[in-house]
């Protein structure tokens, strides 16, 4: 902005700024002594040219001729004395060579008493000052220096030497300066000593030709063969000099669209073309960004509007996923438990496949340790088959979490990273604590493991009050009475017993036992003798026994189906016992196992204890209705299990789930702000264009004359 600014104030002002450069020792000083007819500027063979000397009409310094040095820092008005130091023309060398080292600008005004038809300085039209510059050369900072005032002037007259042509800085110079100044002025100096002028004008056209193409096609007018120092010699013709002298002035006065407003429209040209191609360039940019957001738009849009339209689908099927699972595993519990149950109380292992064996009966006289370790066999056996459900559990678990895979592998897109972690079954059904903190420790504070002591299932094998033996386990009276007598009023005692084992004893023992023999009612009545408690087995029962056997002997119609009796009954009891007795044990063990089993986890669920801030709180009052079963119980657990498992995969892939959902949305709206952005610019680079072609359509030379 500040070199259009300059721009603009030399094309408002009317005087024009001449500036002469060119190599040390090209005759820069000596050409614009010439242009004077006067040996003003320091000529000598050494570079005596240090600082910029401007030289003006004296009509501008009232018609005094002075050299004014300008003061650094400060800026030059010729009203104000404060700003320059005075000088005399004939000290301009010594000035010269005082300021050398601080390159000030120098101003020299002059009076030139030729008329205006030949003058350059007094010309009557317009006021023109001629600068003669340091040499390129010299160094760099005096070259920069040179490059600095581009701006300000209007012709750049550069002198070259004949001899040498163009160097390396020359070269340059002018090509930085032909890029604004489509036009210069160019001398070449010394001419009169080359020999072979023919060779020399041809070789440094050519080069002029390559450096600047304008300056070349205009080579008449802009390209003048001189010899300076001889037109500083009185009274010698020299038609060149005067050539270039007028076409100088034409350059200058006349033609000014070339000299003065040329390096304006060349500017504006290349300003504008820099415009153009910057224009174009972002609107490559912009169209490849569009390009690319359409595509990413393609690709993620579908991708968006599918995880949005399976949104509900994957929820449903995740839900449906759990509920199928975990259904499954509640009802092959059920099933497993309660084949297990009735296996049982039919004498059998709970699960056939066991690793667990009824014993041998060892004999008669090892028939209560026979009856012990069958009842053990029985309950390891159910525990076995917990266990059997626990792993059926973890089969259905493991499908389910595969299914849930699957249905990741359905909804998720594919750059989206999957559930990474493995499913460890043995982890399902691990130890945890009943009872609350401050309770009954020996109560509420023991650690319950899956698989108790013996690895297997809830460890009622390893339960003391279901391990305990009683004589009911080789005679169950209770059994019997209902298998034989099923339409008999039950009497008091009967009830009694009845409502000691819970209707849990009976359910499906009807048509399990044998038919009605003498060694039923034999066992029937060993049962209800056991029955009648202690007492029965004491010395008074004893005693009163035998009183009563003695008074069934004294009677003569007794004595003769006594006999028979206790022959029948004797040999029944031997048969039972040796026969019978091996085979009846497990199943009258399995019963009461069975009816044990279900008693007992339903007094636990009666004298549950809770503790509630450290209140103790008990559900005995709790609605038998509402109590829970054993194979009820077991399948809510297992069921609750599988569904805790299940819903932690579920939750994962939902997340994943929404996470992608989350990420497409972000990045679809990114694309979508991309592509409004394109779009714009590609708009305003495009507006930018055609503005740029009406601005070129404004700035001919006529326009600008105008």
């Amino acid at each position: 902005m500040s070199h259009i600014d300059k721009l603009r104030l030399r094309v408002e002002d009317t005087s024009s700024k001449v500036l002469v450069t060119g190599d040390l020792n090209a005759g820069k000083s000596t050409f614009v002594n010439a242009l004077l007819r006067r040996e003003v500027m320091p000529v000598d063979q050494q570079p005596c040219t240090t600082a910029f000397c401007e030289v003006h009409d004296a009509a501008e310094n009232d018609g005094k001729e002075e050299v004014h040095v300008l003061k650094e820092g400060l800026t030059y008005n010729i009203r104000d004395e404060s700003t320059y130091t005075k000088g005399s023309i004939a000290d301009l060398e010594e000035i010269v060579a005082d300021n050398e080292a601080t390159q000030q600008m120098i101003k020299v005004y002059l009076a030139d008493t030729r008329a205006p038809s030949e003058s350059l300085l007094n010309n009557g039209v317009v006021d023109i000052s001629l600068i003669d510059a340091p040499g390129l050369n010299r160094d760099s900072l005096k070259t920069t220096a040179v490059f600095a005032r581009q701006e300000e002037i209007d012709v750049v007259v550069f002198v070259v030497s004949a001899e040498n042509h163009f160097t390396l800085s020359a070269k340059e110079f002018l090509w930085n300066a032909s890029n604004e100044k489509a036009y210069l002025f160019i001398v070449v100096n010394k001419y009169d000593q080359i020999k072979n002028k023919d060779k020399c004008r041809r070789l440094v056209l050519e080069q002029i030709k390559q450096l600047s193409p304008s300056t070349y096609n205009d080579a008449e007018d802009l390209v003048h063969f001189v010899d300076s120092a001889t037109a500083l010699q009185p009274y010698t013709a020299n038609p060149a000099f005067d050539d270039l002298e007028s076409a100088l002035r034409s350059f200058v006065l006349v033609k000014r669209s070339k000299s003065k407003l040329q390096p304006v429209s060349t500017y504006l040209h290349n300003v504008l073309s820099d415009v153009e191609l910057l224009s174009s360039a972002n609107s490559i940019v912009a169209s490849a960004e569009l390009a690319k957001a359409r595509n990413d738009l393609e690709h993620s849009r579908p991708i968006l509007e599918k995880l949005k339209a399976s949104r509900d689908t994957l929820d449903l099927s995740l839900e449906t996923t759990e509920d199928e699972q975990t259904s499954h595993a509640s009802s092959k519990t059920k099933t497993i438990l309660v084949s297990a149950l009735d296996r049982v109380g039919q004498g059998m292992l709970g699960v056939p496949n066991a690793p667990i064996q009824l014993p041998s009966y060892p004999g008669l006289w090892g028939i209560w340790d026979y009856a012990r370790d069958v009842r053990k066999a029985l309950l390891a056996s159910i525990d076995a088959a917990v266990k059997l459900a626990e792993d059926e559990a973890r089969l259905i678990t493991s499908a389910g979490i595969d299914k849930i895979k699957a249905l990741g592998d359905t909804h998720l897109p594919e750059n989206v990273e999957r559930n990474r972690r493995v499913f460890i079954p043995e982890a399902m059904f691990s130890a945890h604590r009943r009872g609350a903190k401050g309770g009954n420790k020996k109560r509420n504070g023991t650690v319950v493991v899956a698989g108790g002591t013996q690895g297997l299932g809830l460890g009622l094998a390893s339960r003391p009050e279901l391990l305990e033996t009683t004589l009911f386990d080789l005679f169950d009276v209770n059994h019997q009475f209902l298998v034989y007598f099923p339409n008999t009023k039950q009497s008091s005692s009967s009830s009694s017993a009845l409502s000691v084992y819970g209707a849990e004893d009976i359910d499906g023992d009807e048509g399990d036992g044998p038919s009605p023999t003498a060694l039923s009612v034999l066992s029937l009545g060993l049962g209800a003798l056991t029955m009648v408690g202690g007492q029965a087995i004491g010395a008074r029962g004893l005693i009163e026994g035998i009183l009563r056997l003695g008074d069934i002997f004294s009677n003569e119609s007794s004595r003769k189906w006594v006999a028979p009796v206790l022959g029948v009954t004797t040999i029944g009891l031997g048969v039972y016992l040796i026969f019978e007795l091996p085979s009846t044990i497990p199943r009258t063990v399995g019963r009461r196992v069975r009816s044990q089993v279900l008693r007992a986890h339903r007094q636990q669920q009666q004298n549950q204890i809770t503790y509630v801030g450290g209140v103790q709180l008990t559900s005995a009052s709790t609605s038998s209705s509402t109590q829970k079963g054993f194979v009820e119980e077991q399948a809510e657990r297992v069921e609750k299990e599988t569904r805790k498992v299940l819903r932690m995969v579920s939750w994962d892939l939902r997340e994943r789930f929404r996470g992608a959902l989350e990420e497409r949305q972000k990045e679809v709206k990114g694309c979508e702000e991309v592509e409004r952005r394109a779009e714009g610019a590609m708009k305003w680079f495009e507006r930018v264009g055609e503005r740029v072609e009406e601005v070129r359509g404004m700035i001919g030379f006529e326009e600008l004359v105008d």
